[in-house]
Parts: structure tokens; C-alpha cells; sequence
């Protein structure tokens, strides 16, 4: 099978959510179909990709992220109804080369990762008398979230703070465009992938026909192993990881800090938080006055991090889809902490995986309770590794995605 894989940012090195999945996808793939890859280069990143991308895809090629200020953003959501999302790679260099590949080059499937992808469907459909072979490739939306039910929350989380009401008037108005245009993106992809049911749920709500398949994130828990049995956690720590320009990460990191942080205090004196993650947002430097708190800004890799802590806090109030964070955490052995909206989109339970917690002072409890009990530590470790093996491992969730792709 020949597949393309149109991706907002390279996969390689997979350092955040979308890189996760998309190399998760990539590579799995390539080891059964031939996988060749478009996709945006960060500004400052090097021209040449990865070693690990060209071994994984026959061919792997980018374009330049096109610049967008906040002023064209401004200048986009007055004069545009489409939401911000639909905006923000809109590239003619990479409708070109788009356009070029599918001139030349036979593929049979093509997954459009993610929905700042979308804008391309009309160059693959505009391209279709000319494709090779005459025959239109299957187009698969991955879609990572259920974009406009993750602006509707943001948007009444910030309504409760009178100084975040800018930012929920924005979401206000990017949820009701992306109502819009998510239904008329998934009505004119062939398959949609959505990452859980409550999301897969979501996107048939606006629009009752359409057929998802809900093919999770995962990992490859051969990357992802426990500390030795006999070692201990370095430190008292709390960790957390994510890209910390990321509303959702913001606010967690921030609500954690503010509400649950010095309950934990009163029980850990000698505990330490680690905020873990690229590009930590000005909102979060007020969190540096404290010697306790430690945001490390971008790290080559978050497992180190992840394998000294004690417990992994998951402490979120906004967002969608599910969270790769929770699954790289369980399969290296760790106890979590989340609330239930961080843990949405997973069958655990409360004490069988993991720990739930939605108020400052349930969740504190939860946390100084585990630093307090190494065993139960222990037990829950054991128990979210064994639940990422059996059913979050790309090995399970690949044949899923291949049942969606036309017949040999």
C-alpha cells in the first residue's frame, strides 16, 4: 500500500502530542506499506529531516511554516468566518508540492493529520483528473481532537475568570466557526479517525450519517519502560509534561499551582514540582519566585523527568481528545493523579489505574497520600503499565487503522 502523510510539523523527534501520534502512525506503517511524507518545518529547524524519518518513509519532504502574526490573526477573525484552525498553515508552497506528488506518484490512502490540514483537500481534489493511475487515493482525517468541543470548554473555563474573558470571547467565537467547518471537513474526507468515543460521540452530533472509527493515541511501550524494580525515585517529586504555550497545559500547570500545590506542601514539605515542556507561556513565570517549582522550558527527552518523579499530575480542566501524557506516564511504571476531563477518553477507574480528583483539596489528598505510600505507589504502576500494553501499544490499535484501507 502507498501512503501519504500530510503532517503540520515533522514527526521527528517526537516531543509532543501530535508528534507522538503521527510518528506512532509513521512508523508502525512503514513496516508493513510504503510511507512517503509532506509536511511544515519549524522556523530554525534544520532542512534536512531526521535519520529516523528517511529510514521510516520512502520519501520526506517540507515546506517552510508559513509566518502568521497575532495582528493577521486578528486581522483573519474580522474579516473571515472560517475559524483560526483553517488559517494557520494555509501555504501556497505547500498546495504546490502537494499538487506536484500527487501529478507524479501513485497513492493509495492519504491521512490528513489533524484539522490545520484540512485546507488541502481542495488541492487533492482539484488535482484528481491528473492523479496517477486515474483513480482518487482514499482520504483518511485523523482527526487529534474534536476541535470545537475543546474551544467550548476553554471558553466556559475562562468565563470564570474575569481576567481570562478575552480569551473566552476568542473561544467563544473559534467554537461556533469550528462547528461549522470540523462537520464540513469530516463530510468530505472518505474515513474519520477520532481519538475516543466521547470525541467520536462528539463529531457525529453534528453530523448524525457520518461514520467514525475511533483509533486511539498509543505509544510503543518498547520506548517506554519502568525504572529498574530496586531503584527509587531520585526526589520527592511531582512532574507534569506538555507543550507550556498550550492553553489547556497553561491552565492546569497554573490551577495546579495556585489551588492544589500548597495543600501538598502542608503534607511534603521536601516535595518538588516539575513543569516539563517547550515554550512555557508568560503566565507561567510567576511560578519561578517559587524554589519548589522548576519549569525546564524544551528537553531533548521527557522520560528522564518522567522516571524520577514520584507521581505524575495530570491536573486538567480543559481540552479534548485524550492525553499522550497519561500513557507515557503509565507505561513507565508511575503513579497519576488526574482529573476526570485528563483522563477522559480511557476505561479506567478511580484506584484500579490511577487516581481521580477534581477539587484542589480531593486532589492534594491524592497526591500527598501516594508520597506518603511507596507500595500503593508500586501496585498502581503495575496496574497503568499492564493497561498501556493491552491497549494502548501501536501494535493493537494499527490493525484499526488498516481495516479502513482499500483492498489490496
Amino acid at each position: 500500500m502507498e501512503i501519504l502523510f500530510l503532517t503540520p510539523q515533522l514527526p521527528y523527534p517526537p516531543q509532543k502530542g501530535t508528534a507522538l501520534r503521527n510518528w506512532g502512525l509513521i512508523s508502525s506503517l512503514a513496516e508493513r506499506h510504503q510511507v512517503s511524507l509532506l509536511s511544515f518545518r519549524s522556523p530554525g529547524q534544520a532542512p534536512r529531516p531526521a535519520l529516523a524519518l528517511t529510514e521510516a518513509c520512502a520519501r520526506v519532504e517540507t515546506v517552510p511554516q508559513p509566518e502568521r502574526s497575532t495582528r493577521d490573526r486578528l486581522r483573519d477573525m474580522l474579516t473571515t468566518r472560517r475559524p483560526d484552525m483553517a488559517l494557520r498553515l494555509a501555504s501556497e508552497p505547500f498546495a504546490r508540492r502537494l499538487t506536484d506528488w500527487l501529478a507524479r506518484e501513485h497513492f493509495d490512502v492519504i491521512h490528513i493529520e489533524g484539522i490545520e490540514m484540512a485546507p488541502y483537500l481542495d488541492a487533492i481534489q482539484t488535482a484528481h483528473p491528473r492523479i496517477v493511475g486515474g483513480t482518487r487515493p482514499l482520504i483518511l482525517f485523523d482527526d487529534h481532537n474534536c476541535e470545537y468541543l475543546l474551544q467550548k470548554r476553554v471558553c466556559f473555563t475562562d468565563l470564570r475568570t474575569p481576567t481570562r474573558w478575552p480569551g473566552a470571547a476568542y473561544s467563544f467565537v473559534q467554537w461556533r466557526r469550528l462547528r461549522r467547518y470540523e462537520a464540513h471537513v469530516c463530510r468530505r474526507a472518505d474515513c474519520v479517525l477520532a481519538v475516543s468515543d466521547p470525541d467520536a460521540a462528539a463529531l457525529q452530533a453534528l453530523s448524525p450519517k457520518l461514520d467514525v472509527t475511533v483509533a486511539p493515541n498509543g505509544i510503543d511501550t518498547r520506548s517506554y519502560q519502568p525504572p529498574p524494580s530496586n531503584s527509587q525515585p531520585l526526589t520527592s517529586s511531582l512532574v507534569f509534561t506538555g507543550t507550556m504555550d498550550f492553553r489547556p497545559n497553561v491552565d492546569a500547570v497554573l490551577w495546579f499551582a495556585r489551588r492544589v500545590w500548597p495543600l501538598v506542601r502542608r503534607e511534603a514539605s521536601d516535595v518538588h514540582f516539575v513543569v516539563v515542556g517547550q515554550r512555557p507561556h508568560p503566565r507561567l513565570d510567576k511560578l519561578r519566585d517559587d524554589p519548589a517549582i522548576t519549569l525546564t522550558g524544551r528537553v531533548e527527552d521527557t522520560r528522564p523527568y518522567i522516571a524520577e518523579a514520584a507521581v505524575y499530575v495530570a491536573p486538567l480542566r480543559m481540552g479534548g481528545g485524550t492525553r499522550l501524557k497519561l500513557l507515557e506516564a503509565m507505561a513507565m511504571g508511575k503513579p497519576v493523579v488526574a482529573t476526570r476531563l485528563g483522563a477522559e477518553g480511557y476505561p479506567v477507574a478511580h484506584g484500579r489505574e490511577l487516581l481521580l480528583a477534581d477539587t484542589p483539596a480531593d486532589f492534594a489528598a491524592a497526591v500527598a497520600g501516594l508520597l506518603r505510600a511507596p507500595e500503593r505507589r508500586d501496585e498502581l504502576g503495575r496496574a497503568g503499565r499492564a493497561f498501556v500494553e493491552e491497549q494502548y501499544d501501536w501494535r493493537v490499535i494499527l490493525p484499526q487503522v488498516e481495516a479502513l484501507y482499500p483492498s489490496a
